[in-house]
């Protein structure tokens, strides 16, 4: 049976940020790596079921996770870094509006197709299966596609096997949900990339593809005020 592959969050990475607790994964290990692969390659069928990287702050070495700072100086300054990353005042682009989605996406869609080159590039090599565990990933991001300025990584994995260049990265940002998302829009739109948003079970999901790279973001407002962030790419 063919599969159409939608991009979804490591459910570690949502585990992290809702139990409030750091927990030690140890960099390439089996099982972790088992978990990432199973959530980004998932039959379409099962869709409606689930839903500047030196300004990022980055995990301390003893494994403890950063706390965003949601002050409204904090937010202001997160702001601030993103206007100057996308060319300056009046240079953000606003994303359209997200169609909700029911059901599975179509094979040709562009979220679809962004999943499917972020797994595996050109069909023949499993990149999830090759990722590894490890805070030094999201400072490894493609230029286009930078951690959201001043936000707290919580978890990253990549892997830069073969043909592989991909990156996982959570992160939490006080910046509302609709501001990052224009942020990764308008980053995108300058880099060439073609891009869709949907609303898959209630939640913003932004992808794309530009020749062999693609990206997907999957955000998703918390109850306590912050925007939780999966950044996913694969390419350069």
């Amino acid at each position: 049976m063919n599969r159409s592959v939608l991009l979804l969050a490591p459910f570690l990475l949502l585990a992290a940020c809702d139990s409030g607790e750091p927990a030690a994964k140890p960099e390439g290990d089996p099982a972790m790596n088992a978990a990432l692969q199973d959530r980004i390659m998932v039959d379409p069928d099962l869709v409606e079921q689930n839903r500047a990287n030196a300004a990022a702050d980055l995990p301390d070495g003893d494994g403890s996770i950063p706390v965003e700072d949601s002050s409204a100086e904090a937010t202001a300054a997160a702001r601030a870094d993103a206007l100057k990353l996308v060319g300056g005042p009046g240079r953000m682009k606003k994303a359209p509006d997200a169609r909700k989605v029911s059901g599975s996406l179509p094979a040709g869609a562009t979220l679809t197709a962004a999943a499917r080159a972020a797994a595996s590039p050109g069909g023949s090599e499993n990149c999830a299966e090759a990722a590894t565990y490890s805070a030094s990933w999201a400072a490894k991001m493609p230029a286009a596609f930078p951690v959201y300025p001043r936000g707290a990584v919580q978890e990253a994995a990549g892997s830069d096997a073969g043909k592989c260049h991909l990156r996982v990265v959570n992160f939490l940002t006080p910046v509302p949900l609709d501001e990052v998302i224009d942020f990764y829009f308008t980053r995108a739109s300058n880099a060439g990339f073609s891009t869709d948003r949907a609303l898959i079970d209630g939640e913003n999901t932004l992808g794309g593809t530009k020749a062999g790279s693609s990206f997907v973001v999957y955000a998703r407002k918390q109850k306590n005020g912050l925007t939780s962030v999966d950044l996913v790419t694969n390419g350069e």
